[in-house]
């Protein structure tokens, strides 16, 4: 059950670490409807990032709640936050 519940934090997390990089990256031609997608982004990289830090960093007893897994939703979450609005999304 801690593991599910980790697994959510890493998807609230992922979604307010999409809109915190909505707000420091500033695009000039600002569209409606991409906030939705950049959310999913940030959450589909928390849980990504989150396993792959669990998987990594937590030998003896792998849980979603400890500092590996923690460390690396947030860095993944920002990549494909970050990732999304500078980059592709200028391609879209």
């Amino acid at each position: 059950m801690e593991n599910w519940i980790g697994v959510g934090v890493w998807i609230v997390m992922g979604a307010v670490i999409a809109l915190i990089v909505r707000i420091v990256i500033k695009r000039p031609e600002e569209t409606p409807g991409h906030v939705p997608v950049l959310m999913l982004l940030g959450a589909f990289g928390a849980v990504v990032g989150g396993m792959l830090g669990v998987g990594i960093f937590e030998f003896e007893e792998p849980l979603a709640l400890s500092a590996g897994g923690m460390g690396s939703a947030l860095a993944f979450s920002v990549f494909m936050s970050a990732l999304y609005r500078w980059g592709i999304r200028g391609l879209i």
